[in-house]
Parts: structure tokens; sequence; C-alpha cells
């Protein structure tokens, strides 16, 4: 990939990434269900909002992750995040409408190889060397 071919950017990917996983059923959406599927080990990937509310959510989120191995991406808005998973009304112009916030998503299914998918684990790899 080069600067000319109009790279995307990590967000970017990550929402290709997630719309990717969600045709095929593999994203699993809110605290408590992304929750059970980080602690049974079906996670590839954890995104979470840093907007949230409650501080403890991204401590549990976090230490889960870090316990079971699992991949952790933030996002800064849980409204985006909402957005990205389909917690939305989609008007006639194509614009989200009706937003709901989502602190925690979770994908166990990528779906299609993707270059966004291409994208996401090398800025994984990148985070976690030393």
């Amino acid at each position: 990939m080069s600067v000319g071919d109009g790279a995307m950017d990590t967000m970017e990917a990550l929402r290709e990434t997630i719309k990717n996983a969600l045709v095929v059923g593999g994203v699993t959406k809110g605290l408590r269900e992304s929750v059970k599927k980080l602690d049974q080990r079906q996670a590839l990937l954890c995104v979470l909002a840093e907007s949230t509310d409650e501080k403890n959510i991204t401590k549990l989120v976090e230490a889960l992750c870090n316990e079971h191995n699992i991949k952790l991406i933030k996002v800064d808005d849980a409204k985006k995040l909402g957005e990205w998973v389909g917690l939305c009304k989609i008007d006639k112009e194509g614009n989200a409408r009706k937003v709901v916030r989502c602190s925690c998503a979770v994908i166990s299914d990528f779906g299609r190889e993707s270059q966004a998918l291409d994208i996401i684990n090398e800025q994984l790899k990148i985070k976690s060397s030393p």
C-alpha cells in the first residue's frame, strides 16, 4: 500500500472491519454480551469507547482483554461506536438517526479478508511490540 492509493486511517479501517463482521454476524454489542464473549475467550478483537461514564467498565474490559490476550482498540466516542455496530436508524438520505451509545463491542468473526483488516492487524502488531 503506497501513499498515493488513498490509504485509510485506523478508525476508517476499524469501521470497515466492523461492517464486514456485521455481515457474517460476528459482532457482539453491549457490555454484558461483550464481557461474556471475552470471558469465554471467543473474541478476536475488542472495541472499547473511551467516553463511557463509568470508569469501572473500562477497567473490567481492559483486565479481561489482558488476561485472555485479546487485542483491544479504543475509540473516542460511544455514539460513533454505536453507529458503526448498527445501533441506529438510517434515514432516506443514508444518514444515521437516533444513534444509541455503545460502550463496548466484540468481534468474534471478521468475515472476509480485506485491506481494512490488514491495516488493523498491522496497527495491533505495532502497539504490542516492545
